[in-house]
């Protein structure tokens, strides 16, 4: 099985490191390129894939394709691509509010999936929404194992995806700004910087974990450590008196709403 990766950026990079130390693709089997030669030289001297001179080159020989190029560039991407497509290749993409219909209309009668990743996918913690349109069951198993080596993966429709991706794929923002804002926090209470990064991200980073592995409701979660007249629920008013659930849902909304703009100006 041989995959091609155009667009080197952050989150290719991300996804190609995670399906190698996966071992689900050799790098031998990967074949790479990038408009940005210094972007392309550096996987080549991390993960030791193959370097094609031209986008063309690189998906002539594979059976699977990741597009990781940016909205803006994914027309155009896919136009010096199409007639070089091996027969039968699966086409990856992963550029946020590009519809299907708009890849079906780039790429013609081909099989492709549709994937909205997000950036903890580097440290082998993200969530992608997949989906697929044509695959067989056999491909999407594959498509789910090779994205598994970077974190969760959800299979689903379109409409469902860019939900998702309005929760997953945003998100990671608005998370950083709680370890900010707990940071800085911890920091006017005389706690040095280094250490109330640590305790922040680590602080969100387990609870996230304690709510994925117990399987409660975060509700229950939050109950067991808010003591009657305590400090955590003192806390919590804090929190809701300053908007703060009413922010995170707005901030989710706000990013769908820009999501189908995005869609309609195609």
């Amino acid at each position: 099985m041989r995959l091609a990766v155009i667009g080197t950026g952050n989150m290719g990079r991300a996804l190609m490191g995670g399906f190698i130390r996966g071992g689900i693709i050799a790098p031998q089997d990967i074949y790479c390129f990038d408009v940005v030669s210094s972007a392309l030289e550096a996987c080549r001297e991390e993960f030791g894939i193959n370097v094609a001179s031209s986008g063309s080159e690189a998906v002539s020989c594979c059976d699977y394709v990741l597009l990781a190029v940016k909205p803006q560039h994914f027309d155009a991407t896919c136009a010096s691509l199409a007639s070089s497509f091996k027969d039968g290749a699966v086409i990856l993409s992963i550029a946020a509010a590009v519809t299907c219909n708009r890849i079906r209309g780039l790429i013609g009668d081909r099989k492709f999936v549709r994937i909205m990743p997000n950036t903890p996918a580097q440290v082998g913690c993200g969530v992608s929404a997949v989906c697929p349109v044509g695959l067989t069951e056999e491909e999407t198993a594959f498509v789910s194992k090779l994205l598994g080596t970077c974190g969760e993966v959800i299979i689903c429709d379109e409409k469902t995806l860019d939900a998702i991706g309005c929760v997953s794929g945003t998100g990671p923002a608005y998370v950083m700004l709680f370890i900010e804002a707990l940071a800085d926090a911890a920091v006017s209470l005389g706690i040095k910087r280094d250490d109330a990064l640590k305790i922040a991200a680590g602080t969100v980073m387990g609870s996230g974990k304690l709510c994925l592995d117990t399987g409660k409701n975060p509700a229950v979660l939050k109950d067991m450590v808010c003591s009657p007249g305590g400090t955590t629920i003192a806390g919590v008013m804090a929190l809701e008196e300053n908007g703060f659930r009413n922010a995170a849902i707005k901030s989710v909304l706000a990013a769908y709403n820009k999501t189908l703009e995005m869609q309609n100006k195609k």
